[in-house]
C-alpha cells in the first residue's frame, strides 16, 4: 500500500479532500466515506502485481455524511492526477479541528484506555496437555534465581526510553553532555549540570555582550515568521471575536507535509507525570530553537544543530523539569555560558517568541518541531535526538487539545524570570563593571585637565622666551651701535686704547725669568654680587713678536729690585691659585644663575711697573 500525498480543507458546509496520485486511471478508484472515517483506493497502471495500490485511509476529526451532495473531479493539469473530492458536513458550520495534523489523521483511532496492554485470558480448549513440552527428569535440577538487572534510569520523550546510549558509546559524547546516563539518577543529573554550568560561565565575555551590543540590538531586530502570523491573528480574533482555522496564519510547505505523511501514527501512554516533563521539555526545546533563528536571523548553518542541543537541558542532559520556572531559569544560564551570543535580552526575546508560537496554537508548534527535525536530520550525530525526543514531538503535538497549550501559554506568561533567578551573580557583576567605567572616564578627564594645562603652561614659557629673546636681540643691537659710534669719535682714544691692549698682552715673568700663562681672572664685587670672567689674552698672531720680546725683557731684567721681585713672586702665586670654579658663578636669592659676563680690559700693574723700570734704565 502506497500513501499519496494529501490535503485537507474545509468550509462551512463542505469538507474537501485533495489527493494527488500520478499514473493511476480514473476509472480505477474507489471512495468510502462514513462518520469520521475517509477511505481511498487507486490502482496504477504500471504495477502489474495487483496488491500494490494507493491507499489513504484518514480519521476525521468531524463526522460527514451522504446526501447526494457530495462530489468527485480528477483533473490532470499540473502533470499529475488529481482528486478533488467534497464531502457534506453532517452539522453544517461545524469547525473541524487539526485538518492540517497529517500524521494524526493517516491511521483509524484506537483505544487510548489505559488498560494494560497485556492481560491474563482463559487458556483455549484446543490447547491440550499433549501439546505442552515434557521435562526431563533425569537432567539436574537447577533452581531458578531471579536475575535483578541494573537499575536504569529512564530518559527521552515521557521518559520511555532507556538503554540507548549502552549502543551508542561512540557517539555519546558529540549529542550530549552527560556521561553514562543510564546509570545517572535525575537529581544527580541536575546536579551535575549546575556545576558545568557555573564552571563553564566566563564573566569577561558576558560583560563584553553586555558593554558592547551593537550586534545584539542589530540580532533583536530580526522579526521570524510567528511574529506576522500572531500580528494577523490578533487582528482577526479583534474583529470578530471567533475562533479561526490555525491554517489561516500557518501555512506548511509541501516538503513538511511529506514529512508528517512519513510519520508513523502511534498513541503514548504516558501518565500524569510523565505528560507534564513532556509539556515542559516542549517548552524548553522551543525556546531553544527560538534562540537560534533569532541570533542567525533565520539561516541554518553548521552551528544550528549545536545551538539547539546545547541550551535546551531536555536535548543536552536528558532532564527532566518539575516547573516552569525551573525551565526558563535552565535557559537563561545556558545562553549565558554557552553559545556566541550571551546577553540577557536574548533570553527575554526568545521567551516572548515561545509565547507567541504557543498562542498560534499546535499548528506553529509543529512548524517548529519540524525545523527542527530537518536541522537535526541532516546532523550526522544528532539524529539520535530525533529518535529519542523530536519524532515523537511531531507525532504526540498532533493529538493535543488546544486548550491544553492555551493552558500552557498562560502559565508561561504568569512566570517571571529575572538576573538574580540565574545564579550567576549578574547584576554584582554589572555594578562592580560599571563603577570601574565611571573610575576610568574620570581618569581620562583628569588627564585631559592636565594635558591642557600643561599645553597652556608651554605655551607660556615658549612666549616669554620668545620675549626675552627678542629684548635680548634688541639690547645687543643697541650695544654694537653704541660701540661703533664709541670707534668712530676719535682717533686718540682708539690709539690709547691701542696702547692699553699691547700692555695687556704682554707677557707675564716670573721671579726666574720664565714665562706664565696669559689667562686672568677677574673678580668684581657690586651691589652684593660677585660676578667671574675668564679673559684670554694671547693674540694667535704675534706668537713670533712675543717671544723676541721675552727674551729682550729677561735680559733686561736681569738685575730688579728685590721689591719688585717679590711682587713677580706674589702675582705668580695668585695665578698659580686662581679662584675657585664654584666661586665664579654666584646665584641670587630665587636660586637662579647668573651667565658669564666679560669684564673690560684692566691694565696690570705689574706691566706697569716694568715699564717704568724699562724708562729708568
Amino acid at each position: 500500500m502506497i500513501t499519496p500525498a494529501f490535503e485537507l480543507s474545509q468550509d462551512p458546509d463542505f469538507l474537501t479532500v485533495k489527493i494527488r496520485v500520478p499514473y493511476a486511471r480514473a476509472s480505477e478508484f474507489d471512495i468510502y466515506f462514513e462518520g469520521e472515517d475517509f477511505k481511498f483506493y487507486a490502482k496504477p497502471y504500471f504495477l502489474r502485481q495487483a496488491s500494490h495500490f494507493f491507499a489513504c485511509r484518514l480519521t476525521l476529526p468531524g463526522r460527514i455524511v451522504e446526501d447526494g451532495r457530495e462530489k468527485a473531479s480528477y483533473n490532470t493539469d499540473e502533470g499529475i492526477g488529481t482528486f478533488t473530492i467534497q464531502l457534506p458536513k453532517e452539522v453544517p458550520g461545524q469547525y473541524f479541528e487539526g485538518l492540517d495534523m497529517l500524521t494524526s489523521l493517516l491511521a483509524p483511532k484506537k483505544s487510548r484506555s489505559a488498560k494494560p496492554l497485556v492481560e491474563e485470558m482463559a487458556a483455549s480448549a484446543e490447547l491440550s496437555e499433549e501439546d505442552e513440552e515434557e521435562f526431563d527428569w533425569e537432567i539436574e535440577q537447577i533452581p531458578y534465581e531471579e536475575s535483578t538487572p541494573p537499575l536504569q534510569h529512564p530518559y527521552g520523550f515521557g521518559n520511555l526510553r532507556s538503554g540507548v546510549f549502552q549502543r551508542l558509546q561512540d557517539e555519546l559524547s558529540d549529542v550530549i553532555d552527560l556521561k553514562d546516563p543510564d546509570q545517572t539518577p535525575a537529581e544527580e543529573r541536575r546536579r551535575r549540570r549546575w556545576a558545568a554550568e557555573a564552571a563553564k560561565f566566563e564573566p569577561d565575555h558576558y560583560l563584553a555582550d553586555f558593554f558592547e551590543d551593537e550586534a545584539i540590538k542589530h540580532l533583536l531586530k530580526y522579526k521570524p515568521w510567528w511574529i506576522d502570523a500572531h500580528k494577523k491573528m490578533t487582528a482577526l480574533q479583534g474583529e470578530s471575536h471567533q475562533e479561526h482555522d490555525s491554517s489561516a496564519f500557518v501555512v506548511f510547505s509541501e516538503e513538511e507535509r511529506e514529512q508528517m505523511r512519513k510519520f508513523t501514527n502511534k498513541s503514548y501512554l504516558l501518565d500524569k507525570r510523565s505528560r507534564r516533563h513532556v509539556y515542559l521539555g516542549l517548552i524548553d526545546i522551543l525556546l531553544a530553537y527560538c534562540y537560534e533563528i533569532c541570533v542567525n536571523e533565520g539561516d541554518k548553518n553548521v552551528e544550528s544543530s549545536w545551538n539547539i542541543r546545547k541550551l535546551s537541558a531536555t536535548l543536552c542532559w536528558l532532564e527532566s523539569f518539575s516547573s516552569i520556572h525551573d525551565v526558563l531559569v535552565s535557559f537563561g544560564r545556558r545562553v549565558l555560558c554557552y553559545p556566541l551570543y550571551r546577553h540577557f535580552e536574548l533570553v527575554t526575546r526568545a521567551f516572548s517568541d515561545t509565547v507567541m508560537i504557543l498562542q498560534l496554537g499546535k499548528a506553529a508548534v509543529l512548524k517548529c518541531l519540524l525545523d527542527i527535525h530537518k536541522i537535526f536530520m541532516e546532523s550526522d550525530p544528532a539524529y539520535i535526538l530525533n529518535d529519542l525526543f523530536i519524532t515523537d514531538y511531531c507525532i504526540w503535538i498532533q493529538k493535543v487539545k488546544s486548550k491544553k497549550l492555551a493552558a500552557l501559554c498562560e502559565s508561561l506568561q504568569k512566570t517571571r524570570l529575572s538576573k538574580s533567578h540565574v545564579g550567576l551573580e549578574l547584576e554584582e557583576l554589572e555594578a562592580a563593571a560599571v563603577l570601574v567605567q565611571e573610575e576610568e572616564k574620570a581618569l581620562k578627564a583628569a588627564g585631559t585637565v592636565s594635558k591642557q594645562q600643561l599645553l597652556c603652561s608651554e605655551s607660556e614659557t615658549s612666549d616669554s622666551e620668545e620675549s626675552s629673546s627678542t629684548s635680548s636681540s634688541e639690547t645687543e643691537g643697541s650695544d654694537s651701535d653704541e660701540q661703533e659710534s664709541s670707534t668712530s669719535e676719535d682717533g686718540e682714544i682708539n690709539s690709547f686704547q691701542g696702547t692699553l691692549q699691547e700692555e695687556r698682552t704682554a707677557p707675564l715673568i716670573d721671579c726666574n725669568g720664565l714665562r706664565q700663562g696669559t689667562s686672568t681672572w677677574a673678580m668684581e664685587v657690586g651691589d652684593g654680587k660677585s660676578k667671574g670672567s675668564l679673559q684670554s689674552t694671547t693674540p694667535p698672531g704675534k706668537l713670533v713678536e712675543e717671544l723676541e720680546m721675552q727674551i729682550h725683557s729677561a735680559m733686561r731684567l736681569s738685575e730688579q729690585p728685590e721689591g719688585l721681585a717679590t711682587a713677580g713672586c706674589t702675582s705668580q702665586e695668585q695665578e698659580e691659585n686662581p679662584v675657585p670654579e664654584a666661586d665664579r658663578f654666584s646665584e641670587d636669592a630665587a636660586g637662579k644663575g647668573n651667565f658669564l659676563e666679560v669684564s673690560p680690559p684692566k691694565p696690570n700693574p705689574l706691566l706697569f711697573v716694568c715699564s717704568t723700570n724699562e724708562d729708568e734704565d
